[in-house]
């Protein structure tokens, strides 16, 4: 089973703890930490990039740098939700392409659980920049 709460400071802030037992800082109106969507945007990239980079390290591909991020659009009425998602992945070292084609599209329809969940309701897409 999985654990989390989010135990209130102050205002819309609260203190998170997820799991593993880390806290992390949450407050609804992104004045001093991030939002709890904004911590869902960061999981997707945090997920995703994990599954990048174990699969590149199988297939032995000599990458020197990985960095996924996100732009999102919400939906414009309540739930507003991630309504679409753009995931840039830069990938330094000497990498085929082909082989970080293969593992962004494992990441996006096999193992990550976040971008699974995600794509429910947004449309997620992505681009590929590597840099030798």
């Amino acid at each position: 089973m999985y654990v989390a709460a989010a135990k209130w400071t102050e205002q819309f802030r609260f203190n998170c703890t997820g799991n593993a037992g880390f806290t992390v800082p949450v407050d609804g109106d992104s004045k001093t930490a991030n939002s709890p969507t904004d911590l869902v945007l960061m999981a997707l990239c945090g997920c995703t990039a994990y599954d990048v980079v174990s699969i590149l390290q199988k297939k032995r591909e000599p990458f020197t740098a990985v960095e996924v991020s996100a732009e999102a659009e919400k939906a414009t009425q309540s739930p507003r939700v991630y309504a679409e998602i753009k995931l840039l992945y830069k990938i330094r070292g000497k990498v085929s392409h082909k082989a970080v084609e293969d593992a962004v599209r494992l990441s996006e329809e096999k193992y990550c659980s976040v971008s699974i969940m995600l794509s429910k309701t947004a449309k997620i897409s992505y681009r590929i920049e590597l840099d030798s």
